[in-house]
């Protein structure tokens, strides 16, 4: 028996209202359950209880065992004084409050439906699933597992907002500055991710601002700042890079990243951290106004006719400055677009509207939606378990109802788990 479980019937007030009554036989009569509160203090807040013939306002703690509260040291915090019933699972110990008086206490396994109890034990207990509902998941209803998906999307979003105001916080709300350091984690992927991250924030975006319109000083700024340009190879476009970087350098008192922190071991070419960083430079070369672009647009092709774009023409030989490889355009392909409108795109866009007051739930779900689903070992075992992804909004809600909810065992906070219990 976990406290969750005592919060889950208290607030739902899952149990027989009938003969309820406190340790004292003094009859009890729930006007409101009160506000869970998540934070230090009594489990419920504002709640209203009939004790007797006595109404109550205030606070309601709940314990697996009343003793809990001198385990807890409760007697010794004011934020309890307030409190004005203790609902406990098992009563082991009579409570005083400051006044020497016993604290009303209710049982509620003396109430409690005892198929619920053993829905939550038979849903709890096992430890062997890979989430603890895969037995039953497939059986239930599809518009309630539709509804609960479109929510939990919203919470992965939600998520993701946090990190980008953060971002926003640092650089007085430029957005274009965060989009920039965005997309520069997100062209780093999951292994040169922070490095890139690093890169675009040693960076002022005004610097990029004002050289974004040639090519070539762009990307000597961005291999320079990436330490890319402290070697001597007998590559002409190579020294005219370093020779470039050095004056900007000078010009802006730049301080560049450490080279070591880029790894080439283990990826395919075309993720090679020096074919991304000359993608970032084409891309911003290519598009001054980017981040008005990609918040004007909301049709899938429209986001892939925008990434495209040509790299300089060195690069479509190289995937190294050293060596020298079959000629390839090295274009951005769709399937990293769609991972860039997912984790970048999308989630600045939902902060930017919200910002302005301007978000509408039902267009982001229609650009979302546009996009095809990720393809992972989470989404592949939801599939086997008859919880199939049709789109990105899919696979995003399922990675959020996973890492969020099975794996932290919160079936009580779940729709699936909430439903399941009650049926």
């Amino acid at each position: 028996m976990k406290e969750e479980f005592l919060y889950y019937l208290w607030q739902y007030k899952l149990f027989s209202k009938r003969d309820l009554c406190t340790t004292e036989n003094q009859k009890i009569t729930i006007l409101k359950s009160g506000i869970h509160n998540k934070n230090s203090g009594p489990d419920f807040l504002n709640s209203q209880v009939n004790i007797g013939n006595q109404l109550w306002a205030g606070n309601v703690e709940m314990h697996i065992k009343s003793s809990d509260w001198y385990l807890h040291k409760h007697e010794e915090d004011v934020n309890f004084d307030a409190v004005i019933l203790h609902v406990v699972w098992e009563h082991d110990s009579v409570v005083f409050t400051k006044n020497n008086k016993p604290l009303p206490t209710l049982v509620l396994k003396n109430f409690a439906d005892e198929k619920l109890l053993l829905n939550y034990k038979n849903l709890i207990d096992r430890k062997q699933n890979w989430i603890l509902c895969e037995n039953q998941i497939k059986n239930t209803d599809t518009f309630l597992i539709d509804n609960w998906l479109e929510r939990l999307y919203f919470e992965r979003l939600e998520q993701k907002a946090i990190f980008i105001k953060e971002l926003l916080q640092q650089t007085n709300y430029d957005f274009e500055a965060v989009l920039f350091q965005l997309i520069a984690k997100n062209f780093g992927l999951k292994v040169n991710g922070d490095s890139f991250l690093q890169l675009a924030k040693s960076i002022d975006f005004s610097i990029v601002r004002k050289v974004c319109y040639d090519e070539q000083k762009l990307t000597a700024l961005f291999f320079g700042q990436a330490s890319f340009l402290e070697k001597e190879p007998e590559v002409s476009y190579y020294r005219q890079l370093k020779k470039e970087y050095e004056y900007l350098k000078h010009k802006y008192n730049l301080e560049p990243i450490a080279n070591e922190q880029f790894q080439f071991f283990r990826m395919r070419p075309h993720n090679f951290p020096t074919i991304r960083i000359a993608q970032l430079a084409s891309l911003f070369f290519t598009h001054q106004n980017l981040f008005s672009k990609l918040m004007s647009i909301n049709k899938k092709e429209e986001f892939y006719k925008l990434f495209s774009f040509a790299i300089q023409d060195f690069w479509t030989t190289h995937f190294t400055f050293e060596s020298v490889s079959k000629k390839s355009q090295k274009k951005i392909s769709k399937s990293f677009i769609d991972l860039l409108l997912i984790n970048t795109i999308i989630p600045l866009k939902f902060v930017f509207l919200k910002s302005r007051g301007e978000v509408e739930e039902e267009e982001i779900m229609q650009l979302i939606r546009q996009i095809s689903p990720e393809k992972n070992s989470i989404i592949s075992n939801f599939s086997d378990l008859k919880i199939r992804s049709k789109t990105a909004l899919e696979s995003q809600a399922l990675l959020e109802l996973k890492n969020a909810y099975c794996a932290k065992k919160r079936c009580l906070e779940c729709a699936i788990g909430n439903n399941l219990l009650r049926n």
